[in-house]
């Protein structure tokens, strides 16, 4: 059985797509069983609402099957094995084929990628083509750029050992792929992954997040429209069809989202010994000393907070720590800054993008109403549930067994945490999983240094947010429970390559050392080779061109 909880709209017209089931799936909660017996997907809320449907659907297998289910995954696997099988996706004339499609379409549609992204998350123009559009068409242009340089074997040195001898590491695609996406910034981090395997000469099937239905139809229709659909795939709809992809044997999943479905999918993976990556996100902590530029300071952490996504950002700002003396500073200067970039009033403003749905409005509701926290609130806590809009919102020491400061907020709300001194807050880091990223912003070498050498986290920016996401030439991934594996450049490229090793060798230069009888002589000159001892490697090379 699947049980779905949470999945709420405003009308029951919405709760349905076509075929499949949207708003409620691997964004929201989910057990999943390799059995695949299918017997209830249930819709189910708490929250009180005549304006809210609350539906349960009976699906039998049967009714499954007129969509997409496992007997339908395994078809569409085995075509695409068919088509990788065939050599047509490792030759460098189709990735660079495909990768010059992706690029068109991105340069043809950014118009209807726009309006996707406004109907999903009511995303502002220009983030959505800064965040998502120009950060994809870089993806591609740097895979077009570098990818004979890419695929080309890598010479490397050889030992003694295997004297005369040249060797070199050869890049083969890892074969069929699946890509489950994400809902926060559906575009790109449908497509960016989806440009490393293609570049890597793998066949892909793409499962867009149903948390995002627009931005997922609408890759649905350009893939087919603008892709090789024999070996590029799209996969639309909600729990059950990731289930039934999850059933299949793949040679790679890639998976962006959060740890609880990263479970799930790592559980599915082992099953058949499949590598994953998962990129998944955490509390990503702010450190900020008292020696900053507080103007820049402030402008850059509500970039990275209020101005990425609404908060709704796997690398964004999650929390702040300082110290007690610099807070109110600090704050002083993050309202000023967010009256510049917001207005006076918040909530009207048009450069927010909206919480994506009612259950993570509502999540984030109850983060911020708990009892020892609705009072610590300095600035914002205004919440309209009509417009899916809560205002930028900033506590002062909430405590730190509190909800918010446990679970990944994902939203626009930030706490600022205070210590005595600044080395106190390194504590309070390393108690807490490790993030996907992490922020300084000092001026002391040694503080920065402490930092980067003490603070364990998928990435770290000094000085700025987010922007180690810009630098194709830096993995972006996480650590422990934030994820693993990387990509971004030719990272991504290496995401879905397997380095294969091959030692090349003539017939000549054939040594007796090598072969039994191992004879007192052989022996020393074996064990000359092995130890590095020149002279008797001198005698072994002798005795080898004898031969």
């Amino acid at each position: 059985m699947i049980i779905v909880s949470a999945g709420l709209f405003k009308d029951c017209g919405r709760c349905f797509k076509s075929s499949s089931i949207v708003g409620a799936g691997l964004g929201d909660t989910l057990a999943y069983h390799h059995t695949y017996k299918i017997n209830q997907v249930s819709f189910s809320s708490s929250i009180p609402s005549s304006s809210y449907c609350r539906a349960t659907l009976s699906i039998t297998m049967e009714e499954a099957k007129q969509t997409f289910d496992v007997d339908k995954a395994a078809v569409l696997v085995k075509e695409l094995r068919k088509a990788f099988t065939s050599g047509k996706t490792k030759s460098y004339e189709w990735r660079m084929s495909q990768l010059e499609s992706i690029s068109k379409m991105i340069d043809e549609k950014e118009k209807e990628i726009i309006e996707a992204l406004h109907k999903d998350l009511s995303k502002p123009e220009l983030e959505a083509f800064v965040s998502e559009i120009s950060m994809t068409k870089s993806s591609c242009k740097l895979a077009l750029k570098e990818l004979k340089h890419w695929m080309m074997p890598k010479k490397v040195e050889t030992s003694m050992a295997t004297y005369p001898s040249s060797a070199e590491i050869v890049s083969e695609p890892l074969g069929v792929v699946l890509v489950i996406s994400t809902w926060n910034f559906p575009f790109l981090l449908s497509l960016d992954p989806v440009i490393g395997a293609i570049a890597a000469g793998n066949a892909v099937v793409l499962k867009p997040s149903e948390i995002a239905p627009a931005t997922s139809s609408l890759l649905s229709r350009l893939l087919v429209e603008y892709a090789d659909e024999s070996a590029i795939r799209v996969v639309e709809g909600a729990v059950v069809e990731t289930s039934a992809l999850l059933e299949q044997k793949w040679d790679k999943i890639f998976f962006t989202g959060g740890a609880r479905v990263g479970h799930i999918v790592m559980t599915a993976a082992a099953k058949h010994l499949t590598p994953v990556t998962l990129e998944l996100g955490g509390k990503c902590p702010v450190l900020v000393d008292s020696n900053v530029d507080l103007q820049v300071t402030a402008r850059r952490i509500v970039a990275g907070k209020w101005a990425c996504n609404n908060g709704q950002a796997c690398i964004g700002v999650d929390y702040i720590i300082t110290t007690k003396d610099f807070a109110t500073k600090l704050i002083g200067a993050l309202r000023s800054v967010l009256e510049e970039c917001f207005g006076k009033d918040p909530m009207e403003s048009k450069d927010r993008s909206r919480i994506v749905n009612s259950f993570h409005f509502m999540r984030l509701v109850n983060l911020l109403d708990e009892d020892k926290v609705s009072d610590k609130i300095v600035v914002g806590g205004q919440r309209d549930r009509s417009q899916l809009q809560i205002a930028p919102t900033i506590l002062l020491d909430v405590p730190e067994d509190s909800l918010i400061m446990q679970e990944e907020i994902f939203g626009p709300l930030l706490p600022i945490m205070t210590v005595e001194k600044l080395e106190d807050a390194f504590d309070m880091i390393n108690r807490k999983p490790k993030a996907l990223a992490a922020y300084l912003f000092s001026d002391d070498e040694q503080i920065k240094r402490k930092f980067v050498q003490n603070v364990s986290a998928g990435g770290i920016a000094i000085n700025d947010t987010i922007l180690q996401l810009a630098v194709p030439t830096l993995p972006f991934g996480g650590v422990g429970e934030s994820g693993m594996g990387s990509y971004h450049g030719k990272f991504s490229f290496d995401a879905f390559s397997h380095n294969k090793a091959v030692l090349y060798r003539s017939f000549a230069g054939e040594s007796p050392t090598r072969y039994p009888p191992y004879t007192p002589g052989k022996q020393k000159q074996m064990k000359a080779l092995i130890s590095g001892d020149v002279f008797n490697i001198m005698l072994a090379l002798l005795g080898w061109f004898k031969n």
